[in-house]
């Protein structure tokens, strides 16, 4: 809190503040203040998309940051509408299919849905169906393991 309250007062750039709060945010989550960390999350991302845009990858990133914690406090259906519109069709114009980024977020996806109280089969087959095109593309992309 100490850095981001000095370069919030000493600094004029704008990314050096975003990079403190999300180390910030990142700190809260670890230590299981995940409330706090998705207060400080949205406002990180609300942040990127409003200076830098919905399709930078930072933007992109952060709000892969958001889903994860989204996740993490069992917000099913936040995270899922969060994901599916507007992060992944974001992530796959303006980084590709089969960016790791891109494949993170159809990770979250299929954790978001199959993970959700009353999942039914259909939502387990939609998971499935989308961890199948994850561990395809990643072999393909990254090579078998």
């Amino acid at each position: 809190k100490a850095t981001l309250a000095s370069r919030q007062r000493d600094w004029s750039d704008e990314d050096g503040i975003l990079a403190a709060q999300t180390n910030l945010a990142n700190c809260l989550g670890d230590l299981g203040r995940n409330d706090e960390a998705l207060v400080l999350k949205r406002a990180i991302y609300a942040k990127q998309v409003a200076s830098r845009g919905a399709s930078h990858k930072d933007t992109i990133l952060s709000g892969t940051c958001l889903a994860v914690t989204l996740l993490r406090l069992k917000r099913w259906d936040e995270a899922r509408a969060l994901l599916r519109d507007p992060l992944l069709p974001t992530a796959r114009r303006s980084l590709g299919a089969d960016h790791d980024l891109t494949l993170r977020l159809n990770q979250n996806l299929a954790v978001a849905v199959y993970e959700a109280p009353g999942a039914t089969r259909d939502d387990l087959l939609e998971a499935e169906t989308i961890m199948e095109d994850v561990v395809q593309r990643r072999r393909r992309v990254f090579g078998p393991t």
